[in-house]
């Protein structure tokens, strides 16, 4: 008598996996956090960003807060960003997805910090809101540090979940 087994397999792609992503943009944002508090700049976290959500004065943890969040939703971006061909080659593995990283961080400082935030600031009446655009050197220097974390661990955290 012969009898036949069939196994199901579930293939997962690391570029679907936004668990994954959300999680190295929480530890992308603390090594970026914590490049600002040596590089003198934790008053963005502290004042900036509670203001954009009508929070004024400073207010450490709140600003962690928001900025955690913010963080693991762009690493959820990130994801989107790196999953269309031939991106998604690249963020499959680790030298080749912090470079990536790199890339998707500079637009995102372009984007969001040179233009969305000090707009958003302004709209809101935060009176140390930046001008337009806002695109120091030491901005993209710290979202670099975001986008070689969250490109690097990319592939790593999103296999495991």
């Amino acid at each position: 008598m012969v009898s036949e087994t069939q196994t199901a397999t579930t293939t997962r792609t690391v570029s679907d996996n936004w668990l994954g992503a959300a999680v190295a943009g929480l530890l992308a944002t603390f090594a970026f956090g914590g490049f600002q508090t040596v590089m003198g700049s934790s008053s963005v976290i502290a004042h900036a960003l509670p203001a954009l959500y009508g929070v004024q004065g400073p207010a450490l943890a709140v600003g962690w807060g928001i900025h955690l969040v913010h963080g693991a939703l762009l690493g959820i971006a990130y994801a989107a960003f790196a999953t269309p061909k031939p991106l998604r080659e690249y963020a499959e593995n680790i030298p080749t997805g912090a470079l990536l990283g790199i890339v998707f961080s500079v637009l995102l400082t372009i984007v969001a910090v040179g233009f969305i935030m000090p707009l958003w600031l302004q709209a809101v009446g935060f009176p140390m809101a930046p001008p337009i655009p806002n695109l120091a050197p030491s901005s993209f220097i710290g979202h670099a540090v975001y986008g070689v974390v969250l490109g690097a661990l990319y592939p790593v955290l999103a296999a495991k979940f």
